[in-house]
């Protein structure tokens, strides 16, 4: 684990990462994040009978969407090419909810990890969105990063109990 913030010089100005001495490496990431919502929208959602139409149809644009403009949102990252980025919905009855894993894949001198997150996130909002019609107290939860690989640091995985 490293024990300094890379984002601030040595004089603790702010300042984007000079990644241009940094290997070109296949660099992975993958988020997770739920939304807790009513039974009901849970159902509405399931049986496509929301009336602004494929709600995890859209939010899955959205996540591509928000990976590809996480640059524009997030002062200090770097624009990367993005390679692959896969948005993935499952029902969760028992929550009640939806679960959303976000994949995201580059060739680059830099991690995709923000870009993951912002995925996962910007998903989520968007069921929100499309669902506060019906249920204004949806929440939000556990947005997290799961998994990173490639470059120095290597591979790193969230632990079960984590």
């Amino acid at each position: 684990m490293m024990n300094e913030l890379t984002h601030f010089d040595a004089d603790g100005q702010a300042h984007m990462v000079d990644v241009s001495a940094k290997s070109v490496t296949h660099r992975i990431a993958v988020a997770e994040g739920r939304i807790r919502m009513e039974p009901g929208t849970l159902e509405l959602i399931e049986q496509g009978g929301h009336k602004k139409g494929d709600v995890l149809g859209i939010a899955r644009i959205a996540g591509i969407m928000a990976a590809k403009k996480t640059s524009d949102l997030v002062p200090l990252c770097h624009p990367l090419a993005l390679t692959r980025v896969a948005i993935d919905f499952a029902l969760e009855p028992s929550l009640p909810g939806v679960h959303c894993t976000a994949r995201v894949e580059t060739q680059g001198q830099t991690g995709v990890e923000m870009e993951a997150l912002n995925a996962a996130q910007v998903s989520l909002l968007t069921i929100y969105d499309m669902c506060k019609a019906v249920d204004r107290a949806m929440t939000i939860e556990q947005v997290r990063l799961l998994e990173k690989a490639g470059g120095k640091s290597g591979h790193w995985s969230r632990g079960p109990d984590s």
